[in-house]
């Protein structure tokens, strides 16, 4: 496993990068990259179909900076500063755990002032060089692609809320004994949690400039399927602890052609340290599981990147709205709800029933994705009799 990108460069290219950058962190960029292309591609197909439409936006020019701008362009500054020159002036303390240092209270001060005073002044001057005696107002067109800046912002924000929140209710045990530990702990982390308050958020923004919700969910479906497989990349090559059972049944004959770890794996060198030690390993993640386990974030990984790419070739023949996401919430919704019956969660029981909090919502997922292609079919031949011609 690569618990870093330096790991996993030093495989393949034999160099050895000191700085650590986080594997599945650096895979959570790249499925918000992606996400971005696909959702702006979206919304501009859209617009084009007039299923959408630009909009004017009013503006004040010639206004000098205000102080919640500059406390806006303060505080990126001063978290970029806090935790960069933090990590740098205590490599050892970062490299040993980089995604606990992130997510705690340790950092450098002064560099987070310095650089957030840096960022503030800079939006100040910016803003003087314009400033007008009177200032006045004026209105352009914003198209909504152009929404995406703020959209990716607030979506990574409140969708990191819902995770934590998800993972803790999961969890909801460790609150009796640890409470700061369970809500501020760097590990543990719900994907529909992110996925629930995320997509909320991305349909609160569009809303509130006009465009209909079953085109924002249509517009988002597509995105959201790659991010979840490029994420699950990024947990895989990670070994974050997301894996399946232990298998330990021999691999079929017709699945001789797969590499052993495709059928079972042992995740050694995983980025939480799971299992035994490896012998003669020295470092930080010396550790593999003992038993071999069922890989589902490659599974999922397969089959989302595969499931997105089918949208995607297909997407400018769906022309009935509703239709993408419907599609949406059934292949993610049964990918999740087959895949939650080979992999490791806490396990509720209803009526004798066993389920995890992931496989009901991934059940959810389907049953609405059904219930929606029954709408719109029934729709569809409620239009087709009115328009019988009458004998």
């Amino acid at each position: 496993m690569f618990p870093t990108i330096g790991d996993l460069i030093f495989y393949l290219f034999h160099i050895r990068i000191g700085f650590p950058i986080q594997t599945l962190g650096f895979f959570m960029a790249l499925a918000f990259l992606f996400a971005y292309i696909v959702f702006t591609s979206e919304f501009k197909r859209y617009e084009a179909n007039g299923k959408i439409n630009a909009f004017k936006r009013k503006v004040i020019i010639g206004k000098p900076a205000s102080a919640a701008e500059m406390i806006v362009n303060f505080l990126p500054g001063f978290l970029l500063g806090f935790k960069l020159f933090g990590a740098i002036f205590n490599s050892r303390l970062f490299s040993a755990n980089p995604r606990a240092y992130i997510l705690s209270f340790q950092g450098n001060l002064t560099a987070g002032v310095l650089i957030g005073g840096a960022f503030a002044f800079w939006i100040y001057r910016d803003k003087k060089k314009f400033t007008l005696a009177k200032p006045e107002t004026t209105e352009y067109t914003v198209h909504p692609y152009q929404l995406m800046g703020l959209i990716v912002f607030s979506v990574g924000f409140f969708g990191f809320i819902g995770a934590k929140l998800f993972d803790v209710a999961e969890h909801f045990e460790r609150l009796r004994y640890d409470f700061l530990g369970a809500i501020f702990s760097a590990n543990g982390f719900a994907y529909y949690g992110g996925l629930i308050f995320g997509a909320l958020t991305y349909l609160y923004i569009g809303f509130r400039h006009k465009m209909k919700l079953i085109h924002l969910a249509d517009i988002g479906s597509p995105g959201m399927m790659l991010a979840y497989g490029v994420g699950r990349i990024g947990c895989q090559m990670a070994g974050d602890g997301d894996w399946g059972k232990v298998n330990m049944h021999l691999k079929p004959g017709i699945m001789g052609w797969l590499p052993d770890w495709m059928w079972a794996f042992n995740y050694p060198h995983n980025a939480i340290n799971s299992g035994t030690l490896i012998p003669g390993c020295i470092g930080n993640y010396c550790n593999e599981l003992a038993n071999p386990v069922y890989p589902t974030p490659f599974y999922e990984a397969a089959l989302c990147i595969g499931m997105f790419l089918l949208m995607w070739v297909f997407r400018k023949r769906i022309l009935t709205a509703g239709f993408m996401f419907f599609l949406y919430l059934v292949l993610n919704g049964a990918e999740r709800f087959l895949i939650e019956q080979i992999r490791v969660n806490p396990v509720y029981h209803f009526w004798g029933l066993p389920f995890t909090q992931a496989g009901l919502i991934g059940l959810l997922m389907l049953l609405g994705g059904l219930t929606g292609f029954v709408m719109l079919f029934v729709k569809h031949r409620a239009l087709h009799h009115k328009h019988l011609p009458v004998l």
